[in-house]
């Protein structure tokens, strides 16, 4: 993904405009998100959450850390970064298509299908969740 420049573009922007947090495994970078206080102009077409949220973008790990929880803490983080924040909405969206373990992780770290919603030309499938806390 590093290689696409959009894609660059993108972890850039939603970098500087949030707050990122990173997990390390023994000094080793092993994760990273960014939580910022809304989604992307691609979901611009949604309805707004009516309250006040803080919203994950690019929850990434190194795969040389897979089933050691890593998403999972970032997650946790991000939920409890929110409620100091005083904030009771934390949201996230992703990639819906395939099979849909992408949708099913995000469900049993405590989020919930709220909107589906498609991208772009190609018609992108998309999900967006939510979770209180």
């Amino acid at each position: 993904m590093s290689e696409s420049p959009k894609t660059v573009e993108s972890v850039g922007r939603y970098m500087a405009e949030g707050s990122v947090y990173m997990a390390d495994i023994d000094g080793a970078p092993a994760g990273t998100l960014t939580l910022t206080d809304s989604p992307g102009a691609y979901l611009s077409h949604l309805p707004p959450p009516g309250e006040p949220e803080r919203y994950i973008h690019w929850l990434a790990s190194d795969r040389r850390f897979k089933g050691h929880g890593v998403g999972s803490a970032l997650l946790s983080h991000a939920a409890e970064e929110t409620r100091r924040a005083g904030v009771s909405l934390l949201r996230v969206d992703c990639y819906a298509g395939h099979d849909g373990k992408l949708v099913r992780y995000y469900e049993a770290n405590g989020f919930t299908r709220t909107e589906a919603f498609t991208v772009g030309e190609n018609a992108w499938p998309g999900q967006l969740l939510a979770r209180r806390v």
